[in-house]
């Protein structure tokens, strides 16, 4: 019985004895990822929260609405009304005052009246009398004239108070949230500055866990590629395999076979 030999391309045997673990540690390291906990690297806690100068710049956002006491304030100003308010408490006493000192004065004219008509040779006459009355109808109005500047006055002066009342509330209107949002974006700078440095941090760590995580594949991809290269740089080895002829029955058993099947193609 003749035999058949085959011949069989095969690696050398280091490099088989070197492929084999290498499999098994594949294996294990990829079934090892599938099973690992992502979320202990992907969580939430590799994300950096508001620190505390965010959290107090969030504390005064209420602070911008600090200009409606002062607008109420500037709005209390206004009206016609308003500059009662602001009358001085002691106009009535200073109207009073010059008012009697402005008869006083009044009243030290009359004697020069006399005077006059005595040397007119008029005193005691209708002369005399219509001299008086002028002079005290003209005092009178004097009189009112200077009351009503001094009202005047006051009332100028009140309007004026509550124009100025008026200015320095809607400035402090103004100036109130201004302030408050100057410090709070000072505080959201800062504080920015203080998640981003936390968030350096965290990302570093995250980073870490993942070189971790991956480290055993790299080592084992690593070893691969070597392997790889080893393959590339010794080519595999020839090798015979010798197995029997097959006998003379399977022989004509396969020709009866041929020979069936070329008679039925032409029959």
């Amino acid at each position: 019985m003749a035999e058949v030999s085959t011949m069989i391309q095969a690696p050398p045997e280091f490099i088989e004895a070197a492929a084999k673990p290498y499999i098994t540690q594949l294996q294990q390291v990829t079934g090892g990822l599938k099973e690992a906990d992502l979320s202990q690297i992907y969580g939430p806690q590799y994300v950096a929260g508001l620190g505390a100068l965010t959290q107090q710049a969030i504390g005064q956002a209420g602070g911008l609405g600090a200009y409606a006491p002062y607008l109420q304030a500037a709005q209390a100003a206004t009206g016609p009304t308003a500059y009662q308010a602001y009358m001085s408490p002691y106009q009535q006493d200073v109207i009073g005052s010059t008012l009697q000192e402005y008869d006083i004065q009044a009243q030290k004219g009359l004697p020069t009246l006399a005077a006059q008509a005595i040397g007119a040779g008029a005193f005691g006459g209708g002369r005399e009398g219509v001299q008086r009355a002028e002079y005290q109808s003209a005092s009178d109005r004097n009189r009112a004239a200077l009351q009503a500047q001094l009202l005047q006055q006051g009332f100028g002066q009140a309007q004026q108070l509550a124009a100025q009342q008026y200015g320095q509330q809607m400035q402090l209107a103004q100036q109130a949230p201004a302030l408050a949002g100057q410090q709070i974006s000072a505080l959201t700078t800062l504080g920015g500055l203080q998640q981003a440095q936390t968030q350096a941090g965290l990302s570093a760590q995250q980073q870490l866990a993942q070189q971790q995580l991956m480290q055993p594949l790299q080592a084992t991809q690593a070893l691969g590629s070597g392997i790889t290269s080893l393959i590339a740089g010794y080519p595999g080895t020839t090798q015979t395999q010798i197995q029997p002829s097959p006998t003379p029955l399977q022989t004509a058993l396969g020709a009866g076979a041929t020979l069936a099947g070329v008679y039925r193609a032409f029959s």
